[in-house]
């Protein structure tokens, strides 16, 4: 484990024994020992000293860069993901008091933010040419890393870390892991990977925006990925596709959306060879755990007799987390505390006992009231993945004049059974019923799906998780 004053991240990346490290994006890479005695701010480095700085790059490459040499050195360091709205953005310029931009346009570009705009003094922009320079500043301030959550309709919270909590719950690897993320790195999960890159002693392929799955697979396989982590949602595409078996990691990780008992078995299936695990992580409260025993949810004994450095309590059927990993508090005013008196969080995920083991069934703030009972999407999901022909599932809510609401599912197939150009199979009609009736076996009568209709595809969010509200 990562000693509680963790060096600037400059630090980590030279004097390593190994292959050498890389980050590698889609069109270019970068070694770490070029980042050793260079820079890629040139020098508009030394002004960032001190400063509350937005990083706002367009690519995942040039964030990373920026991340390692601004740290230590930024009193501030605001991690903008791609795609906020610029009255958002405005709001968050103005609670985080920034005071300099660092973005990779050297030219205008509507997409990106305009520091002009944005009322930003100083600008800078980070480039993959990394300049040598023979007095770099190392850095010995703890920069405040401030995340964006996600989630949310209208101007994000603002989430206050150091790289003490972000990197708590890692260890140093064996060997020199090679990690791939279908992240991106300017969100916690994401950031979660390129900091294990970083100080865990590997390497780290990014992925880009709009990139096909097979494309990013062949990347991934080009490098010789050893590490592979996603959401659930983004494993489900991979495992859709023939390319799925393009590459061969020792090690698949998951986490962002509850891994329910299907993907788990889908995954081990494709990939006998790997380790497999799920970890639950959250922006205010870290990772809180990791699951390797290919189950679904997670041990009783991780509450009852404690996880480690990680306290976990069920309030009220609420799982709430406390240790080093845990966000400091919200930055701005008028926004609630992050933490209650015993510096617990409280996620909103809701779990349940059976036996010796909790499962995730939902979010507080996902439940489908149908006449007065509640339901929870993800438990409907995990019960209609277990059909061996179902690939995946989003359930939802409709409007009923009788109660309120009622349960409704879109289903992707693992082939079509509609016998055209299926070999065998049920049709569709018959399948709707099986699901269905495996449905009533498994739930209360008010939580089977009224209806399901057949998708070729399931919404994702820009986080990589299944889009829910669109």
């Amino acid at each position: 484990m990562l000693q509680s004053d963790a060096p600037p991240l400059r630090r980590w990346l030279g004097g390593a024994v190994g292959p050498p490290r890389h980050f590698w994006g889609a069109r270019t890479s970068v070694a770490f020992t070029d980042l050793v005695a260079g820079t890629s701010l040139g020098c508009r480095l030394g002004a960032l000293e001190g400063r509350s700085v937005l990083l706002a790059t367009r690519n995942q490459l040039t964030a990373a860069l920026a991340m390692i040499e601004l740290d230590g050195i930024a009193r501030r360091l605001v991690i903008c993901p791609p795609g906020v709205p610029q009255d958002h953005l405005r709001a968050i310029v103005a609670t985080a008091e920034v005071d300099a931009i660092v973005t990779d346009c050297s030219s205008p570009d509507p997409s990106a933010p305009d520091p002009h705009t944005l009322g930003i003094p100083l600008h800078a922009e980070c480039r993959t040419t990394i300049e040598p320079q023979h007095d770099l500043p190392m850095g010995s301030r703890q920069t405040e890393w401030v995340l964006l959550t996600s989630g949310t309709t209208g101007v994000p919270k603002l989430v206050s870390h150091t790289v003490a909590s972000l990197t708590a719950p890692i260890k140093a690897a064996a060997g020199a892991p090679v990690w791939g993320t279908f992240y991106d790195i300017r969100r916690y999960g994401g950031l979660q990977i390129f900091l294990r890159a970083v100080v865990g002693g590997g390497s780290l392929i990014l992925s880009s925006a709009g990139e096909p799955v097979a494309d990013h697979l062949a990347r991934l396989a080009a490098h010789g990925v050893t590490h592979l982590s996603g959401t659930p949602s983004h494993w489900w595409r991979v495992l859709m596709g023939p390319a799925a078996r393009t590459i061969a990691p020792r090690y698949v990780r998951l986490s962002g959306e509850i891994a329910d008992q299907s993907m788990l078995d889908n995954l081990r299936a494709v990939y006998p060879q790997a380790g497999l695990g799920h970890a639950y992580a959250s922006t205010e409260a870290g990772v809180g755990f990791e699951v390797d025993d290919g189950l679904e949810g997670f041990p009783a004994h991780f509450v009852d007799d404690g996880n480690g450095d990680v306290d976990v309590k069920i309030v009220g059927a609420s799982l709430w987390l406390r240790s080093a990993r845990t966000a400091a508090r919200y930055i701005g005013t008028d926004v609630p505390a992050l933490t209650d008196s015993e510096g617990f969080v409280d996620t909103g995920d809701i779990v349940e006992r059976r036996g010796e083991r909790y499962y995730f069934v939902g979010r507080k703030d996902g439940i489908i009231n149908v006449g007065g009972l509640k339901v929870h999407p993800e438990e409907v999901e995990a019960a209609i993945n277990r059909h061996a022909l179902v690939w995946g599932s989003l359930v939802k809510s409709r409007k009923s004049p009788i109660t309120g609401a009622i349960v409704v599912a879109d289903v992707v197939l693992k082939a079509s059974p509609d016998g055209a150009g299926a070999d065998s199979g049920p049709r569709l009609v018959d399948l709707e019923r099986e699901i269905i009736d495996a449905c009533r076996r498994d739930l209360a009568p008010y939580k089977v799906p009224a209806m399901i209709r057949f998708v070729p595809a399931l919404p994702m969010s820009a986080t990589g998780k299944l889009l829910r509200h669109a």
